[in-house]
């Protein structure tokens, strides 16, 4: 199934493919802060639509997740990582899909405040 999603603006629009199994909704500082619900997938299953130059970044810590935002509405949109087996990854906000019906969501809760 291909997903479209996009910030608030319009300015960050995005396609991915896929079946969403679950989505991990994480506690750490900055994900309870945003609010977003994940859907991990490869990066090929991602086509970003719009400029990359309305795509901002935020890295903290120890800089291994790249947070991806819209520069103008300042949406969360995904983030780009790697997965524990050291392969890369999209964590994709799923509140941020047409279509989506998040009541009927398996949601996964990850201790992020842990590590």
């Amino acid at each position: 199934m291909t997903y479209k999603g996009s910030c608030h603006c319009g300015q960050v629009a995005f396609e991915v493919q896929g079946e969403i199994p679950e989505v991990t909704s994480c506690n750490c500082s900055i994900c309870q802060r945003k609010g977003v619900l994940m859907w991990f997938v490869p990066p090929q299953a991602v086509a970003l639509l719009t400029s990359p130059e309305h795509v901002g970044s935020y890295m903290f810590n120890k800089h291994a997740i790249n947070h991806r935002f819209c520069a103008a509405c300042g949406i969360h949109t995904f983030g780009e990582a790697r997965a524990p087996n050291g392969d890369p990854v999209y964590a994709i906000n799923v509140r941020c899909l047409e279509g989506v019906d998040l009541s009927a969501l398996k949601v996964q809760h990850f201790n992020g405040r842990a590590l």
